[in-house]
């Protein structure tokens, strides 16, 4: 990394230098919807989120169960920019869906198209389903991934969308109807790896927004039709990652501003409880109070209840916020006092979660604690890690090292005695090897509690809800679909509210 290291510390004289960033074709149309994108925002309830290259008054999107029956017609006055954008983001909140079922929809503009969806499952549901887990996944082309940067193995260019043949995202394409939303807490796009491409280094205020742009043009695919969860990771801090020096970026490429813009009114905060506890519900009203999204949120779909985290800000010694080891600066975005928002937001979530309604605890974040390599976040796991055990979580899901890993159930770095076998601690996953420029991270040698490590080609991770008891975790090859490890973990689930 020596020479990305040396690339960086470039002096900041180029960022506002005319140059050659390459931006997307802008449409004739400015209301042309792109970078299309949904998310579950709460039971029964979908956001259908896009861009454009002009400020819309009126935000509308039709949709019905039908292709040709598009009876129902939703519309918002929620259109934001930020400064350096190019675009508008435009938010619209669809309600009242009936679960489980395929609905179609369509953003009104003269230049739009039909898309299908599956609306959410309500909690309890306990048909067996597929996640994805896609972390630290790039812009592929020009501004694209590699492997361990090795300019010779980098994907030809294609002459048709890139989106169809960057090896990730061409995967689940192909795999559209296997799952049924994916989680990517963190690492998205690598906007801020700009200066990584020569001919950005005159022009690194447009390059960043260019490669955002391209980034989430090549995602719509995915994320039109299938929900699409996010949390933050280091890469959505700032216009770039030189320690201290994120004031120098322009207005608009610091302290998470695109990430804010784009996914802060898509995200939910946390689902009124329907458990029979009144401590229940009240515990999930305080978490609802105490959300934050896009940084810290939580939702439940069928048998599982998701909590996403910020690895980033918000807890003592977290690494991007003012004093952390990153030396981004960013946030933070709650209070910290008595302690911090996030924690007590966790704590009441976690506290919330009966598991007669949703059996399986899911927490992801990026930055892991447990990793074959030596990116631990120490601070991460001192913040997270006793709430995590305390209340039983099942599995829990990172990025930031780019390859695949698989943890046994662990506490405290040591393994849990009863391996998959209903133990006590989380399975602790690493999801990061789906493609960005800066390629694959070697596996490295720290494998105490680790069951599986992969790194010579993208992949990503999957978690199949087999059962109240069952859950399958594997992981696939991107490129070919080879299932490279595969693994199921039972748990009794016979306590109703775990905390041990």
């Amino acid at each position: 990394m020596g020479l990305v290291t040396l690339i960086k510390a470039l002096p900041f004289l180029a960022v506002s230098v005319a140059g050659g960033a390459v931006y997307p074709a802008m449409p004739v149309d400015k209301t042309t919807p792109v970078q299309q994108r949904i998310a579950i925002n709460g039971p029964n309830t979908v956001t259908v989120a896009w861009n454009t290259y002009q400020q819309l008054t009126q935000a509308c999107v039709q949709y019905g169960t039908a292709a040709n029956a598009l009876s129902q017609q939703t519309c918002s006055s929620s259109s934001i920019t930020y400064p350096t954008s190019r675009t508008w983001a435009n938010v619209v909140t669809l309600t009242g869906l009936t679960p489980a079922n395929k609905y179609f929809y369509k953003i009104v503009s003269t230049n739009s198209t039909i898309t299908p969806f599956f609306s959410p499952r309500v909690p309890g549901d306990k048909t067996p389903f597929q996640i994805n887990a896609v972390i630290d996944l790039g812009v592929y082309g020009k501004d694209g991934f590699t492997i361990d940067m090795d300019l010779s193995k980098r994907d030809e260019i294609p002459s048709i969308d890139p989106s169809l043949n960057h090896t990730t995202i061409g995967r689940l394409a192909k795999t559209i109807n296997d799952y049924e939303f994916i989680v990517h807490p963190g690492d998205i796009g690598y906007a801020d790896d700009w200066i990584l491409t020569p001919r950005n280094w005159f022009d690194g205020k447009d390059g960043y927004q260019a490669i955002t742009e391209e980034f989430y043009n090549q995602l719509s695919p995915i994320s039109s039709r299938k929900p699409y969860i996010v949390s933050p990771g280091n890469h959505e801090a700032a216009c770039q990652e030189v320690p201290l020096t994120s004031g120098l970026c322009p207005s608009g490429q610091k302290n998470f501003t695109d990430f804010i813009n784009r996914f802060g009114r898509t995200m939910p905060t946390a689902f009124t409880s329907t458990s029979t506890s009144s401590s229940a519900k009240v515990n999930a009203n305080r978490a609802r109070l105490l959300a934050n999204p896009p940084f810290w949120f939580s939702f439940e779909y069928g048998m599982v209840h998701v909590v996403m985290i910020d690895t980033e800000t918000d807890f003592d010694d977290a690494p991007d916020q003012p004093g952390g080891s990153a030396g981004l600066g960013a946030g933070p975005f709650g209070y910290s006092s008595p302690i911090w928002q996030q924690l007590e937001f966790l704590e009441a979530d976690l506290a919330s979660v009966d598991r007669s309604i949703t059996p399986w605890v899911i927490v992801a974040g990026h930055r892991p604690w447990y990793s074959t390599g030596t990116s631990s976040c120490k601070p991460c796991q001192k913040a997270f890690e006793p709430l995590l055990y305390k209340y039983g979580v099942d599995v829990a899901i990172f990025g930031h090292v780019h390859n695949s890993q698989r943890f046994a159930p662990t506490i405290n770095g040591t393994a849990d005695a009863a391996g998959m076998n209903n133990p006590k601690a989380p399975v602790y996953l690493v999801a990061g090897g789906a493609g960005n420029i800066e390629g694959l991270s070697a596996v490295g040698a720290n494998k105490t509690t680790n069951r599986f490590a992969y790194a010579d080609s993208f992949s990503y991770g999957t978690i199949n809800f087999l059962s109240e008891q069952r859950l399958k975790i594997e992981f696939v090859r991107s490129d070919n679909g080879q299932i490279l490890d595969s693994s199921v973990l039972y748990k009794a689930h016979t306590e109703r509210f775990v905390v041990q």
